[in-house]
């Protein structure tokens, strides 16, 4: 069971006993090669805020391969967020990594990130290739959308 402890002003939520606890001190799902605990744990389970809007964007990858819709929602922009994604009724992925190919700050409160997330569904291949919009409201950034890039 998971106790949850919701920060309205921020939209986020700490969680404890989850999943999360044994990655710790493995290296972050988002590829940064730091210690998960210091790097997307510290958004996902301690209520942190991104800094940038590419640190939001590795958490939110993590949070896919952690399945963790609640963060993704929290994270995501109210104009654009959709009511639930879920992701425990979709077929099962397993994440294989994560390329960060550009950070562009466009404005002060405006920023795009162009990645490529690489999965496996039923043993297939797949590559999403993807430059997000993400917007600093009230302190905080927020995915609004992506344009996904066909190659």
């Amino acid at each position: 069971m998971r106790a949850v402890l919701h920060y309205a002003d921020k939209q986020t939520a700490l969680y404890m006993n989850t999943p999360t606890t044994h990655l710790k001190t493995s290296p972050c799902p988002c590829g940064s090669a730091k210690p998960y605990e210091n790097c997307c744990g510290r958004y996902l389970d301690h209520g942190e805020s991104a800094v940038t809007a590419e640190q939001l964007m590795r958490s939110r990858y993590t949070a896919y391969t952690l399945k963790r819709e609640d963060y993704l929602l929290a994270t995501w922009h109210p104009d654009t967020r959709p009511a639930t994604l879920e992701l425990t009724g979709q077929p099962a992925q397993q994440w294989l990594g994560l390329t960060v190919k550009r950070h562009e700050q466009t404005a002060s409160d405006q920023a795009i990130v162009e990645f490529v997330a690489r999965y496996k569904i039923n043993g297939r291949a797949h590559r999403l290739h993807e430059i997000s919009r993400f917007v600093r409201k009230d302190g905080q950034w927020l995915y609004v959308d992506g344009d996904i890039l066909r190659e």
